[in-house]
């Protein structure tokens, strides 16, 4: 029973203090810092929200109808290269709103991560539409944008005068079946050369993954708010590298992101209320801007062809999740078009 005793003191003991050390322990990434941008502003919305926003102004008559940009995600920034991306529909005349959803950039990270939710970034943005005073907006959402921007109109479709989609998720609750449909061969879409599968696989470590499963199973933080959002900067500099065509292109990460908020958003995309049915009647005019090199499976894309009767999709050649990164002009021209109510020319993806 000594013998025993002694391999469990002099063993086992030793090894179990490794391990948590290895859990446990806070790390550091060799990552850029978030800066929040100098013109930056705050709502405290009735949601209990606190969120960082910016105001790109119109120049010349302004039109009716702002428009809200939702960034990606979940658990996305804005950063100074997005409003950079933003200031030319300032420029034909549109208010243009961007905003830190709940979690994320400049905006309050949550005590509870329970609260990150698709229903409260719904609500959150209700409230930012409220503070706007339009009677309309017009929201461009970018990846999981695209998703909020789609639930969001068909609970508040009044509120919604048209939606712009660039590179959009697929519609939730997800139907895996759509994963590996093919395209038609007509559209000559292709694969990015790297995948987010590779990203996830070089970076997460089993810490990582302890944090992200104790978030899932207990809703507490195994780590701190700070950490965990470098850890995010650090992975998204390796996951952005599946959302370009041209991997040349790459930019570092700027920071931001929130990784609980990302994390306990998506978990909440897989129980949320399914709205198949309600998209199948939304009025509301839409654009589909898909890379011809975008990451996200065809299938899922279908979906939002089959369900939304108003939507018209382009397919940009040459672009990946990130069209405006590479195909700018084509970017601008389509959504010009489109916010002109004129019909757009379909462009060949085998250009």
């Amino acid at each position: 029973m000594r013998s025993v005793g002694s391999a469990f003191k002099y063993i086992f003991l030793p090894g179990l203090t490794l391990f948590l050390a290895y859990i446990l322990i806070p790390r550091s990434y060799p990552v850029r810092s978030f800066e929040t941008l100098p013109d930056t502003k705050y709502w405290d919305l009735p949601t209990g929200s606190r969120i960082g926003y910016s105001v790109i102004e119109a120049k010349g008559p302004k039109k009716t109808s702002p428009i809200i940009y939702l960034h990606g995600g979940p658990g996305g920034a804005i950063g100074e290269s997005t409003l950079n991306m933003l200031r030319p529909f300032s420029d034909i005349g549109y208010d243009v709103i961007a905003y830190d959803q709940i979690g994320s950039g400049s905006s309050e990270r949550l005590g509870d991560i329970e609260e990150y939710t698709v229903d409260r970034h719904r609500a959150d943005l209700e409230a930012i539409i409220s503070k706007t005073g339009a009677e309309k907006v017009i929201l461009l959402g970018q990846s999981w944008g695209s998703i909020l921007a789609t639930f969001f109109a068909v609970s508040s479709p009044e509120s919604v005068e048209k939606i712009i989609m660039t590179g959009p998720g697929p519609v939730f609750p997800l139907n895996e079946a759509l994963a590996t449909l093919k395209a038609p061969d007509s559209l000559n879409l292709k694969s990015p050369s790297f995948s987010n599968a590779q990203g996830n696989k070089e970076v997460y470590t089993f810490r990582d993954k302890c944090i992200r499963w104790f978030a899932y199973r207990t809703g507490k933080k195994l780590a701190s708010d700070e950490e965990v959002d470098d850890f995010f900067t650090h992975l998204n500099n390796q996951l952005n590298r599946s959302a370009l065509y041209d991997v040349s292109k790459l930019k570092e990460s700027t920071g931001g992101g929130g990784y609980y908020s990302h994390i306990m958003t998506y978990r909440s995309l897989h129980n949320m209320v399914d709205t198949r049915e309600k998209m199948k009647d939304l009025r509301v005019p839409v654009l589909l801007l898909r890379g011809q090199y975008d990451n996200q499976g065809w299938g899922y894309v279908q979906e939002y062809l089959q369900l939304l009767p108003m939507v018209h999709m382009e397919i940009i050649p040459k672009a990946g999740h990130f069209i405006h990164e590479e195909q700018a002009d084509l970017y601008y021209e389509r959504i010009f078009t489109f916010l002109k109510g004129k019909k757009t020319e379909r462009i060949p993806a085998s250009l």
